[in-house]
Parts: structure tokens; C-alpha cells; sequence
């Protein structure tokens, strides 16, 4: 198995480790494989339609975003170049963990992705001068559906590693919601 999948404290949220090969070259892997995938996490039918790639310097937050259905997107995340501590948030009314989040460093030399299903917002801090994240998107990008919880909300109480600049947020997140306010 190309794989070894870790579930966390959020049903659904999993880590994903991929098997790499590596030697006094460099390193090969496979970064998804849709059978392989299936194969490891059990979700069959899991159709990406997007692929995005951001670069932040350190200290930039991102998130924490979300769309709204009809278009709301499960997310497969990595980094590529540097390093980021990588968050979902269950904003799912109905579910048992609803407000819970989990967290979980990925970066360039753990090769960790982190699988992100619809229902959830999601978010990231970058830890290194500069980061290249990439993910996967299940809906195309929607401005209309798009929302933002404040990456501070008391009652959602991330533990963000602490830095010694920023946090740097766009205007969008800098206007973010609390959970309890959130268009969910």
C-alpha cells in the first residue's frame, strides 16, 4: 500500500503517509493515485476537479475557510517546500465533534497530506520563511459560497504554534466570524 493512513480525532479528517523512496538522488512518490487512495482511506468516488498551489512567507495564517453547499469541497492537502501547521474545524451542526479541530504539522520532508472532507473549514500557518502549498479540491471555488471563521474564535480554541511574527491575515480573514455567527 502506497499509503499508511492515520485516522484523527475528527471521524472523517485523516493524515495521509505516503511511502517514499529515496536514496543519495533524491526521493520518488507517488502523491495520489486515485485507486490507491480509495484502496487506503475507503472513500470511493471522490472525484478532485481542482488543483491549487499557494506560496506564503512565515507567519502568514490562512483561513479558516469553507464553502457553503452545493459547493462545498473536501480538500487534499501537502507542502511542498517548507512547512505549515495544517487545521480543520468541524463546522458540521449535526455531527458529535461539531467545533472540534484538529491540527498536524505538514512539510517537505514528512511528505504528509491531509485529507479535509466537505463539512469542514480549514486553515493553515506557516511555519518557515516560505511555504508552497498544494491541494485538491472536490467543487471549483465559489466566491458566493465562500465564508471564513476567525482563526481566534475562543470557542473553537486553536492552539497555533506560537511565532515570533505575525500572525499576517488577508482582510478576508481578518473579517472572519465566529462559529457561533457562521454561516454554516
Amino acid at each position: 500500500m502506497p499509503y499508511t493512513v492515520v485516522p484523527t480525532a475528527i471521524p472523517g479528517v485523516l493524515i495521509l503517509e505516503p511511502k517514499v523512496f529515496g536514496d543519495a538522488r533524491g526521493f520518488f512518490f507517488e502523491s495520489y493515485n486515485q485507486r490507491d487512495f480509495e484502496a487506503a482511506t475507503g472513500l470511493v468516488g471522490i472525484t478532485f476537479v481542482q488543483d491549487n498551489h499557494s506560496r506564503s512567507v512565515r507567519g502568514v495564517l490562512r483561513g479558516l475557510h469553507y464553502q457553503l453547499p452545493p459547493k462545498a469541497q473536501g480538500k487534499l492537502v501537502r507542502v511542498v517546500r517548507g512547512a505549515v501547521f495544517d487545521v480543520a474545524v468541524d463546522i458540521r451542526r449535526d455531527s458529535p465533534t461539531f467545533g472540534r479541530w484538529v491540527g498536524v504539522e505538514l512539510n517537505e520532508h514528512n511528505h504528509r497530506q491531509l485529507w479535509i472532507p466537505p463539512g469542514l473549514a480549514h486553515g493553515f500557518l506557516t511555519l518557515t520563511d516560505c511555504a508552497d502549498f498544494l491541494y485538491k479540491t472536490t467543487n471549483t471555488y465559489s466566491p458566493e459560497h465562500e465564508r471564513c471563521i476567525r482563526w481566534d474564535d475562543p470557542t473553537v480554541g486553536i492552539e497555533w504554534p506560537r511565532l515570533d511574527v505575525g500572525p499576517i491575515l488577508s482582510p478576508k480573514d481578518q473579517a472572519g466570524r465566529a462559529l457561533t455567527d457562521a454561516d454554516l
